[in-house]
């Protein structure tokens, strides 16, 4: 926990000469503006201001003025800039200029679900496991589709060639205090995994963006491109986005069974926003992504498992989101699913113990579907009286229109 002197004697005392003020669109995609030293007594004090119009989601018209405030808590260096004139970084809200939250900030809506949940005694906790590919660039530094190696799961080099790249990664993400739990070569060729340990659910958010951007500026200073795309490759494994999510009350009442059938039964309705893109519906159905609602311990051709993990790491997995998503939304939605079936004390469905790609017709036919493609999707988030009473209209309408 920071405030803001102690940050302006940083700034000072480490000779930092560019402070970058992140924020995102309605997407997830991350934005920076950069100021000086000089300037930043004055962004604390009356935030900056950008061009709402020209962000996506943010929309336009006659009133497109919008001022970021900077976040003490989220205050980071940038470890591959140079030490000699350092950048640091700060995650943004978005507010109008009246000092009111700006609708389509989904970082606000996530610190509203947060306060939700607290003002009922109960605290949710995200861990990520994110997916990628690196892939070779061409001569004038533009990505091509040849894979970086034609290494398998859990390959080791020589075969794995990304493990240099994966060590700098995790060894960035620590120097920035988010802290890997585990990487490895996954599937695809050239595909790789990074997970990290749970925290609570705005800075898992905040890593969770900090963490693909910095995958990225490690593949291209290593002269690789990072694809974060659900398939980028047709006949290959797609990435996937896995989410560990757990639930703690004051009481320690054992509340995470009704979480999952509150997160099963409106997980048609959120998949438009777990599942942003067309080639989020190549991916899903196959290579062990989710098709059917449904849950299971640690089978992984479920939509929901529940690892083998005791104690404070007992949690669920969520399987069906990709690296497109916005985590700020998705964490959002989640915790409001979870507390529907808390608070509704809604009973978990029957475990599905098969391997859902090989099982038996008469147990595929009593499961429900996942949406199969975008348009799809969009429909039902349309008709959900769930996904309306937590996402306003404006936002609600970049998501589906």
């Amino acid at each position: 926990m920071y405030d803001i002197k102690t940050i302006l004697d940083y700034v000072e005392e480490e000779d930092v000469k560019f402070i970058r003020l992140a924020f995102v669109d309605v997407f997830g995609n991350q934005k920076n503006i950069s100021v000086m030293p000089h300037e930043l007594e004055r962004v604390f004090k009356y935030g900056v201001n950008i061009d709402g119009a020209a962000i996506k989601g943010f929309g336009g018209g006659i009133k497109s003025d919008l001022i970021i405030h900077p976040d003490t808590n989220t205050i980071s260096r940038l470890p591959w800039r140079p030490s000699q004139g350092r950048v640091i970084r700060m995650f943004c809200n978005v507010k109008n200029p009246d000092d009111s939250y700006f609708e389509c900030d989904t970082r606000k809506l996530l610190i509203d679900a947060v306060a939700e949940a607290k003002k009922q005694g109960l605290e949710f906790y995200f861990g990520s496991e994110i997916e990628f590919y690196l892939f070779k660039t061409d001569e004038f530094g533009e990505p091509t589709n040849i894979p970086y190696d034609k290494a398998g799961y859990m390959d080791i080099a020589p075969e794995d060639k990304g493990e240099n790249v994966r060590r700098e990664i995790c060894l960035t993400l620590e120097e920035m205090g988010i802290i890997p739990s585990g990487s490895h070569h996954e599937e695809g060729p050239g595909q790789n995994e990074i997970d990290f340990r749970y925290s609570d659910a705005l800075k898992a958010a905040d890593d969770a963006t900090t963490f693909k951007s910095v995958v990225r500026t490690i593949a291209a200073r290593n002269g690789l491109y990072a694809s974060f795309n659900p398939k980028p490759l047709a006949n290959e494994p797609g990435n996937g986005y896995h989410i560990n999510m757990s639930v703690k009350s004051k009481n320690n009442e054992y509340l995470l069974n009704y979480a999952i059938e509150g997160i099963l039964s409106h997980s048609r309705e959120m998949t438009a926003f777990l599942n942003i893109s067309n080639d989020s519906y190549k991916r899903l159905g196959k290579m062990m992504a989710p098709k059917y609602v449904s849950w299971s311990s640690e089978n992984r051709s479920e939509l929901i498992r529940i690892p083998a993990a005791k104690d404070e790491y007992r949690r669920i997995e969520l399987r069906q989101a990709d690296p497109m998503v916005n985590p700020y939304l998705a964490f959002a939605l989640l915790i409001y699913a979870a507390l529907d079936g808390i608070n509704s004390k809604k009973q978990l469905r029957d475990a599905v113990n098969y391997n859902l790609y090989t099982a038996p017709k008469d147990v595929i036919d009593k499961l429900e579907l996942l949406p199969t493609t975008l348009d799809e999707a969009k429909k039902v988030a349309s008709k959900s009286e769930f996904i309306k009473k937590y996402i306003n209209e404006k936002l609600l309408d970049s998501y589906l229109k």
